[in-house]
């Protein structure tokens, strides 16, 4: 989100990610800002974790989960991709656990080595979204391939790596930020698992408790309505807030904005252009 408001539109592009690499992607898009120019941007409250390409820096940058937004780091882009990535692609592809990125932003290059410095031209060189998406599924099929095969080795096998995320995490982890009022505990108890396992596999694998997670689903829900339009009254009921004060707290909490003023920023104008394989827009 940019962190000045702007009347300036800024353009998006969306993929609806290919079903082998779900566990993996949450989502491709593709941004430019107005200007199409480094844009400074307020990165908001996040339970996963973004790999952003502008297409003129080095590498790209790794923006690590949070529970409160910020501006430090390198967050000025305004030309280029994003790519969710959930625990088990975070391990799988940037080859740490996702806890190891919290809160922080990280050189794509300084993860996965020097061939990342390759993507900003390649992607910035490519004829559209479209080409750019396809280029984005290629690549990020082939490092899941190569982490396949160099697991398969020896001396891989050999090694004492930590452990990968398990089924009760990852389903637990997308639920919570879906929605609903299920409790913790029973959530757990549908999956197989004691609370206090879960806790733990939530504290490995993803660096946030079950509750955090839960919390920062709902703050992101209320960006959606606020970010349609909607009345910061009917965004709290509609997320799962207890009331407008309720969402108040929250939002300052989270953003340091009341929901008014966060909701003025999200008013920035989205153009949304559409591939052949987009399914629908959002906003950088």
């Amino acid at each position: 989100m940019p962190a000045v408001i702007s009347a300036e539109p800024c353009e998006v592009a969306v993929l609806a990610v290919p079903g082998a690499l779900r566990p993996y992607v949450l989502g491709f898009s593709g941004f430019r800002s107005g200007s199409g120019l480094p844009v400074a941007h307020l990165v908001l409250p996040l339970a996963s974790t973004t790999v952003i390409v502008d297409f003129g820096s080095v590498s790209g940058v790794v923006s690590g989960a949070r529970d409160a937004a910020t501006t430090r780091g390198d967050t000025r882009w305004g030309h280029g991709v994003s790519v969710g990535l959930t625990p088990l692609g975070v391990r799988a592809l940037l080859g740490v656990p996702m806890p190891e990125l919290g809160g922080t932003a990280v050189a794509l290059a300084d993860l996965v080595g020097p061939g990342a410095t390759e993507l900003p031209g390649m992607l910035g060189a490519a004829q559209g979204w479209a080409e750019r998406f396809d280029l984005l599924t290629e690549v990020v099929t082939a490092a899941l391939r190569k982490r396949r095969e160099w697991r398969d080795r020896r001396e891989w096998r050999d090694r004492r790596e930590p452990a990968w995320p398990d089924a009760a995490v990852m389903t637990a982890w997308r639920r919570l930020q879906v929605g609903g009022r299920q409790p913790i505990g029973g959530l757990a108890e549908e999956l197989g698992v004691s609370r206090r396992q879960l806790e733990r596999g939530f504290r490995q694998h993803v660096g946030m408790s079950p509750a955090t997670v839960a919390r920062i689903g709902r703050f992101q829900r209320a960006v959606a309505r606020l970010g349609s339009g909607a009345a910061p009254s009917d965004a709290a009921a509609d997320s799962g807030f207890a009331d407008h004060p309720h969402l108040a707290r929250e939002t300052r909490s989270m953003a340091g904005l009341t929901p008014t003023g966060l909701a003025a920023y999200l008013k920035t104008p989205v153009m949304v252009s559409q591939s052949s394989k987009t399914g629908s827009g959002a906003r950088a």
